[in-house]
């Protein structure tokens, strides 16, 4: 067996070359065809791709030969600071492992159903004396494709009622924890889903309605003129009537292309209390929600920050969630509360003969986007996430900047001086610079997509 010397890698060309080229891939079983190097999927550019495998053409998904994706870096650079961007190729290319490796330290990752987990980790002087491990990992016969996804399965272990086909994707944005930009995510991701596309519907179960005027549907500034008191959420609840969606739904402005809102309003506070003595308002946003499939691709429902009968409506009518977090202190301990929250509501909806909901992931937003923070503190915060609530955190990140606050602070001049009221989505508000915001979003909008089984 072959001896690797970590001091004759002095770059990033000479890792790929003596270390990846000339000794892992024949170490590990890969013959020159069965890898590529500078691969590209899309807006993907990998280093190093191996096959399990060879089968051309290949196809990406479950049964997909995709063995490992290996990534070199300069033998000064850090790699934690890959670590993120390993973790989106994993995800949005179905592949189980991936190697990174700077010379001087190599780690193996592994993604699985919460994420993506260090499995493996050994100095460059170590690699020849452990190669026998790397190789029961990542080299070719013991490599096997695994399914992108587990079948998600209610709380008493049962599979799904029936498989979830390309239809209306229904998604839940909550936490119990408020303050975490929950707000924020759903009117940009809905704008971000608008304009790949998408036919969005967003639905605010929120009393507060901060979703339904960030959507920029509360442009008035007298109570008399209030056009939403009547026609909002509460009446989806409450009528009897099948097109009720239909009825009560407002095109929203806020973004080209434009979105549509179940609007909600304050008073829907005090209605909670006669709603809650109906015994069929439980069922009745996914009964109503059905009705108009054809007329949608995702629904995202704004959801308050609560365990209480609104929040219950929405994760019942809901096929997936994402639980947006801060990720401080008080936000994770809520996360308890939501584990156990969607335990309960994945036994009712077993009883009713409905699927489970499926977790995304945790969605750090508000984050700082100190430099600082971001190298030492937040991949420690996201480690407690998965090591202590066993939640998977999503690839994306939303940082708290500036222009994000300013959208809703958007006025139109009306006559003597007056403001109304016209927020608008990060895309509108920052057209012309493409700011960092709209590339998060974006890539949040990617991300959902993918892992919901909508096509791009």
């Amino acid at each position: 067996m072959l001896n690797f010397n970590p001091k004759i890698c002095r770059n990033e060309r000479e890792v790929e070359s003596k270390l990846i080229v000339h000794y892992l891939l024949p170490e590990l079983g890969y013959s020159p065809e069965t890898w590529h190097q500078e691969v590209a999927f899309g807006s993907i550019r990998l280093d190093f791709l191996a096959f399990a495998a060879q089968y051309v053409p290949f196809v990406m998904g479950a049964d997909s030969p995709l063995s490992v994706v290996i990534e070199a870096k300069h033998p000064k650079q850090n790699l934690d600071h890959h670590v993120r961007k390993l973790r989106y190729y994993l995800s949005s290319l179905l592949v189980r492992y991936g190697l990174l490796t700077n010379g001087r330290e190599l780690r193996i990752y592994e993604r699985g159903q919460n994420g993506m987990e260090l499995v493996f980790r050994c100095t460059g002087e170590e690699i020849s004396d452990k190669i026998g491990k790397i190789k029961s990992l990542v080299g070719r016969e013991n490599a096997k494709p695994k399914p992108a996804r587990a079948i998600p399965r209610s709380s008493s272990g049962q599979k799904p009622k029936k498989e979830r086909k390309d239809m209306m994707k229904i998604i839940a944005v909550y936490h119990n924890k408020g303050g975490v930009g929950k707000t924020t995510v759903v009117v940009n991701l809905a704008a971000a889903l608008s304009r790949k596309g998408k036919r969005v519907l967003v639905v605010d179960l929120d009393s507060q309605a901060n979703t339904t005027f960030g959507m920029g549907l509360i442009k008035f500034e007298n109570e008399e003129d209030d056009y939403i008191k009547d026609k909002n959420i509460q009446h989806v609840l409450k009528s009897k009537k099948s097109d009720s969606i239909q009825e009560i739904t407002k095109r929203s402005q806020f973004n080209t292309p434009e979105a549509d809102v179940v609007p909600s309003h304050i008073n829907l506070m005090q209605a909670e209390y006669e709603i809650q003595d109906l015994d069929y308002t439980k069922y009745m946003l996914g009964k109503r929600l059905k009705a108009v499939e054809d007329k949608y691709d995702i629904v995202l429902i704004d959801t308050p920050p609560s365990l209480g009968l609104f929040a219950r409506i929405a994760l019942i009518a809901a096929d997936y969630l994402i639980i947006p977090s801060d990720l401080k202190p008080f936000a994770n301990q809520g996360l308890r509360n939501v584990i156990n929250f969607i335990e309960d509501i994945n036994t009712f909806k077993d009883l009713v003969d409905k699927n489970p909901i499926s977790i995304i992931g945790v969605l750090p937003s508000k984050i700082s986007p100190n430099p600082k923070f971001r190298q030492y503190t937040l991949p420690k915060r996201i480690k407690k996430v998965q090591e202590n609530y066993g939640l998977p955190v999503m690839d994306s990140y939303i940082f708290e900047r500036a222009e994000l606050g300013k959208c809703t602070e958007e006025v139109i001049q009306a006559s003597e001086g007056q403001e109304i009221p016209n927020p608008v989505s990060i895309f509108e508000y920052d057209k012309k610079n493409n700011s960092q915001s709209c590339e998060e979003f974006e890539a949040l909008a990617n991300e959902v997509m993918q892992k919901i089984g909508v096509s791009q």
